[in-house]
C-alpha cells in the first residue's frame, strides 16, 4: 500500500489530476484547481469542567469559494489532520458544482472526543471555536455545518457566538441547527435519504427492483439510519449495520438474515450511533467483527462512517454478490480500491454525488434563514430529491457516453463549472 493511501489530500489531488488530464485542462488552471485559497491552524483554549486549562487544535480550509461562499462542515475527531480537512474541503468544492448550487467548498475540524468531553465542554470548543473564525465566516463568506460527530446542538451554540460577536440575527450564517433556531426541516434527513434518491436512480440504470435488493451498512449516526428508513421505504432490507463501540475501543457488526429492525436498534444506540452489545444480543442479533460487514452476501454496500474504509488490503473481501456500493461517508474508498472493484464490474455511486443531499439543504437553509420564511418538510426533501435526480443523471449519461466511471464523470462536471467561473471572473 503506498505512503499516500489514506492521506485525504492526496488522494483528492490525485482523483482531479487524472481528471484534468482526461478533460485536457491548462496547467495554470490545474494548479489554481488544486491549491486550496486559504488554510487557518488555530489553537482553542478551554476551562474543563474540572477548572484545568486544555489546548485543542483546530484547522479550517477553504478550497474554492469562485460559486459562491465557501460550504463545509465542522468535525469533531482526535485523529484529525489538516490533510484531511484540506482534502475533504476540495470534495465540497466538486461537489456543490455538480449539484449546481451557488457555493464553494471548505472543510473544518477540532481534534477532540467528545465521547470523552461533558456537552458544557462541548459547548465550549464549539464558542471559541467562532471566536477564532469570526472574521473569516459568515453568510457572505463562508457557511459551517454539520459533519463528523457534530450535530444540530453544536450548531446552535456556534451560531449564537456568531450573532453575539456580529451583533444581530443571522440565522443563514451556520447550517444544520435545531428547526427552533432557524434550522431548515429535512436538514436531520437530508443526507441519508439523498443516498436513497440516488441508489434509487443507479438500480433503475441496472435494471433492478429495490425491493428484491439486501443491504450492509457501515455506521449508525444520523445518515445511516435516516437511508436505513428509506431504504426500508421502497423495499430494501439491510441485513448487516457495523458501528464504533467506544466501551470496546473496536467497531462491531449487528448481523439478522431476516433483515435488521431499525427502531430496535435505534432504541439500543447511543447519540454517536453506538449500539449496545448485550441489548443487540437480547434482540436477536449475531454480534461480528466490524469489519465483517464487508463480507456480507447483499446486493449494495452503504460506507457511512469515516474516510478510507474500503482499502486494496481488504476489498477482496467484499462478496461476490455485491452489484453497487453507495459512498455515504467522504472520501470512504482509496484510488486502489475503487480499481479492483470497478474491474469486478461493481457500480460504484461517489460521495459527490451520493452524499450530497446534506449540501443541498444546508443551501435551502441559508436561502430560508436569509428570506425569513420556510419551507414544509415535504417542500424540501421533493427539492433535495429533484436535485440529486439531476445531479445524477447528468452524471450519469456522461459516463455513459464518455466511457467514464461514475466518480470521473461527476469529477468532470464539477471541475468543469468551477473553472468556467474562475475563467468569467478572470482568474485565469
Amino acid at each position: 500500500m503506498s505512503e499516500t493511501a489514506f492521506n485525504a489530500f492526496a488522494i483528492a489531488c490525485d482523483r482531479f489530476d487524472r481528471t484534468a488530464e482526461l478533460m485536457g485542462l491548462d496547467p495554470a488552471v490545474r494548479e489554481l484547481l488544486r491549491t486550496p485559497m486559504h488554510e487557518h491552524t488555530f489553537t482553542l483554549p478551554i476551562r474543563m469542567d474540572d477548572g484545568r486549562a486544555r489546548l485543542f487544535s483546530g484547522h479550517r480550509v477553504v478550497h474554492n469559494d469562485a460559486r459562491g461562499p465557501a460550504w463545509g462542515g465542522v468535525r469533531f475527531h482526535p485523529q484529525e489532520t489538516l490533510d484531511t480537512v484540506r482534502g475533504l474541503a476540495m470534495v465540497r468544492t466538486w461537489q456543490t458544482a455538480v449539484v449546481d448550487i451557488p457555493l464553494g467548498g471548505s472543510m473544518g475540524g477540532v481534534l477532540c472526543d467528545p465521547h470523552t468531553l461533558s456537552p458544557a465542554e462541548q459547548e465550549r470548543i464549539c464558542r471559541m471555536w467562532v471566536r477564532r473564525m469570526a472574521r473569516l465566516i459568515g453568510p457572505e463568506r463562508e457557511i459551517a455545518s454539520p459533519d463528523l460527530m457534530t450535530h444540530a446542538q453544536h450548531m446552535a451554540w456556534m451560531l449564537d457566538e456568531y450573532e453575539v460577536i456580529a451583533g444581530g440575527h443571522r440565522p443563514d450564517a451556520i447550517s444544520g441547527k435545531p428547526i427552533n433556531a432557524g434550522g431548515s426541516k429535512g436538514r436531520q434527513q437530508a443526507t441519508g435519504y439523498g443516498l436513497v434518491y440516488c441508489l434509487r436512480e443507479a438500480l433503475r440504470d441496472l435494471g433492478v427492483d429495490p425491493g428484491d435488493t439486501t443491504a450492509s451498512v457501515q455506521g449508525f449516526g444520523h445518515v445511516a439510519q435516516n437511508a436505513i428508513e428509506l431504504y426500508g421505504q421502497i423495499g430494501g432490507t439491510v441485513v448487516c449495520v457495523a458501528t464504533w463501540d467506544q466501551q470496546a475501543g473496536e467497531a462491531v457488526a449487528f448481523r439478522r438474515s431476516g433483515g435488521i429492525d431499525l427502531a430496535e436498534l435505534r432504541a439500543l444506540a447511543d447519540p454517536f450511533g453506538g449500539i449496545d452489545r448485550a441489548g443487540a444480543q437480547r434482540a436477536g442479533y449475531e454480534i461480528l467483527p466490524g469489519e465483517t460487514w464487508l463480507e456480507q452476501p447483499v446486493d449494495i454496500l452503504i460506507p457511512a462512517a469515516l474516510e478510507h474504509q474500503l482499502r486494496d488490503n481488504n476489498v477482496g473481501r467484499v462478496h461476490s454478490t455485491v452489484r453497487l456500493v453507495l459512498e455515504g461517508a467522504s472520501d470512504p474508498m482509496t484510488p486502489e480500491a475503487e480499481v479492483l472493484l470497478l474491474d469486478r464490474k461493481t457500480l460504484v455511486v461517489p460521495d459527490l454525488l451520493a452524499n450530497a443531499g446534506g449540501v443541498v439543504c444546508s443551501y435551502f437553509e441559508a436561502v430560508q434563514g436569509s428570506m425569513n420564511y420556510y419551507w414544509s418538510l415535504a417542500e424540501v426533501l421533493s427539492k433535495i430529491d429533484v436535485a440529486l435526480t439531476d445531479a445524477y443523471a447528468e452524471a450519469s449519461d456522461l459516463a455513459r457516453n464518455k466511457t467514464l466511471s461514475l466518480r470521473e464523470a461527476a469529477l468532470a462536471i464539477g471541475i468543469d463549472r468551477v473553472a468556467a467561473v474562475c475563467h468569467e471572473r478572470g482568474w485565469i
